[in-house]
């Protein structure tokens, strides 16, 4: 009876391990996720999640991993914002990945920096760091052209400075956790050299 009883959970393990291993892999659905970016997100951030307020992220193009991870954490409460809390808790996590893998197909356009007093600063931050600080360069995670690397880190050129500027001021204050490296790197950074390096990664292509 026990050998029966061994056989038996044998096959159920195996079983459930075959059924795992044969799981067909996600297809994202542009259509789905077109749909659900036209009744939910088109407001704030454009159909095509191009340059719409500065305020709001950029969305076009950016890594469809990504995508779906900050939707992921906006409906568990990692990340905090009322409006983005409200809407991801609505999707399930087919729809994110859809809704991402529509946003990451299209074209994002270029940006432009404006201020020219602070370039050199901005510049410098991105591509060497600063040193006497202990701040690493943006350009060693996120890419000499500010296009991320999937899965890992977002892409960032182009992005509306506003935008990048309040995420930094919100990793240094702490109003946003989601990412413990971000908060120790903005921490070492003055309001000056946020703005710089925030205006300096809009002009990025």
């Amino acid at each position: 009876m026990k050998s029966q009883i061994a056989l038996l959970l044998v096959a159920l393990v195996a079983g459930s391990a075959l059924a795992a291993e044969t799981k067909p892999a996600f297809k994202p659905d542009l259509a789905k996720g077109q749909a659900i970016a036209s009744g939910a997100c088109s407001a704030c951030h454009s159909i095509d999640g191009s340059r719409g307020a500065p305020a709001n992220p950029i969305l076009a193009g950016q890594h469809p991993e990504y995508l779906a991870k900050q939707l992921q954490e906006f409906k568990s409460g990692k990340r905090k914002n009322a409006v983005m809390a409200g809407f991801a808790s609505t999707l399930s996590e087919d729809d994110m990945r859809h809704v991402a893998a529509f946003y990451a197909s299209k074209q994002a356009k270029p940006g432009a920096a404006k201020n020219k007093d602070t370039i050199r600063l901005g510049e410098r931050i991105w591509r060497g760091g600063l040193a006497d600080k202990g701040v690493p360069a943006c350009a060693a995670c996120h890419g000499p052209a500010g296009s991320g690397i999937p899965a890992q880190y977002p892409r960032l050129g182009g992005q509306h400075a506003e935008y990048t500027e309040s995420q930094m001021l919100g990793f240094r204050s702490g109003s946003r956790a989601n990412n413990a490296q971000m908060m120790t790197i903005a921490s070492k950074l003055n309001d000056l050299e946020i703005k710089a390096v925030s205006d300096y990664i809009a002009g990025l292509r």
